[in-house]
């Protein structure tokens, strides 16, 4: 979903703005929420799948004080605790994948180093969970 919408932007928004139809800060904020809404809607479907009670807003967008508002409000309503970090641990996702490298290795599950490559836009819900039962 979110690639329709960059994909939809990118081609929509020099228009509309040319035309002055919307202004960038316009389009850059119905962006913004709709995209923090998508987020939120997904980590409460993951919490609700996992029976969690908690939610960690890491990476470089767990810096949005907006995004952390959304999130907290979705928390509050579910009885749940949210974490969100200061700007020292939202620099990008590398503790996430670090702690999901260490669930994987913990599991037995291992790739052989000449195997190992990077994908910058790797889908974390492409990644096959063989830590939990």
């Amino acid at each position: 979903m979110f690639r329709v919408l960059e994909y939809y932007i990118e081609k929509q928004a020099p228009h509309l703005i040319s035309s002055k139809q919307y202004a960038p800060e316009d389009l850059c904020y119905s962006l913004q929420e709709t995209i923090f809404a998508m987020l939120v809607e997904n980590a409460e479907r993951a919490m609700s799948h996992c029976g969690s009670q908690e939610v960690l807003i890491v990476g470089g967008v767990g810096c949005n004080l907006r995004l952390q508002e959304m999130m907290n409000i979705m928390s509050e309503e579910r009885g749940a605790k949210l974490y969100a970090t200061d700007e020292r641990f939202c620099i990008d996702n590398g503790a996430m994948i670090a702690q999901a490298g260490i669930e994987m290795f913990q599991s037995g599950t291992t790739t052989p180093w000449d195997l190992v490559t990077c994908t910058q836009r790797y889908r974390t819900d492409e990644v096959e969970v063989t830590w939990r039962s």
